[in-house]
């Protein structure tokens, strides 16, 4: 192989109730959507089999071992965990294309790229940050936007909707970065979304 191979890409959300040793079964009940197409996307990086797994996460611990439970538990392999900051999704961005210019282009691998993030955590009044309409608004257009490949409206969405609450802006923005300098056909399909305890789960297996 002469260069690198995207053979997987995907959006994790990464909330801890939705592991066995944290969230009740009733909690996990709720959730149920999440967990099961979790499964799934875990089946499918399976199948790929890549040699790589790069995984784009908003805070440590959290971030990197919640989605690795049900995307990696089967998968013996190597681990990369970035880890991303405060900066503007414009910046993550950039960065994202700078990562596959220097490196994952060169790295002569078969590559897995997880974005690991949740969406609005002010979905409702009883949730973390309490209920702000910029929360579903956020979410809303987050979806649509990578339906239509919009990444130009993604990158603006935190000054659209400052107060959303959302955590993984940032890790999708890097993401994309990657996938846009690659070159890449991709579309995002959306396997499922919910909100029942007032936090945006959203899991997307991205077609190459």
């Amino acid at each position: 192989m002469l260069n690198s191979q995207i053979v997987f890409v995907g959006i994790s959300p990464h909330p801890p109730i939705i592991l066995p040793s944290v969230g009740s079964p009733e909690d996990r009940a709720q959730v149920r959507n999440t967990i099961e197409n979790l499964e799934k996307l875990g089946k499918k990086l399976k199948e790929v089999n890549p040699d790589s797994i790069i995984i784009f996460a908003p805070h440590p611990d959290w971030g990197f071992n919640v989605p690795l439970y049900f995307l990696a538990k089967d998968f013996k392999g190597e681990i990369q965990q970035h880890l991303i900051g405060l900066e503007s999704p414009q910046f993550y961005f950039e960065e994202g294309k700078k990562l596959y210019d220097l490196k994952i282009k060169n790295l002569k691998l078969k590559i897995a790229l997880i974005a690991s993030g949740d969406l609005s955590h002010c979905l409702r009044a009883d949730g973390p940050y309490g209920f702000h309409p910029d929360g579903p608004k956020f979410d809303k257009a987050l979806i649509e936007a990578l339906k239509k490949k919009d990444i130009e409206k993604i990158l603006k969405l935190d000054e659209l909707y400052p107060e959303a609450g959302e955590c993984g802006l940032r890790s999708f923005s890097f993401l994309l970065g990657i996938l846009e300098t690659s070159g890449l056909k991709w579309q995002a399909k959306v396997l499922s979304y919910e909100g029942p305890f007032g936090v945006g789960y959203l899991v997307i297996n991205f077609t190459l």
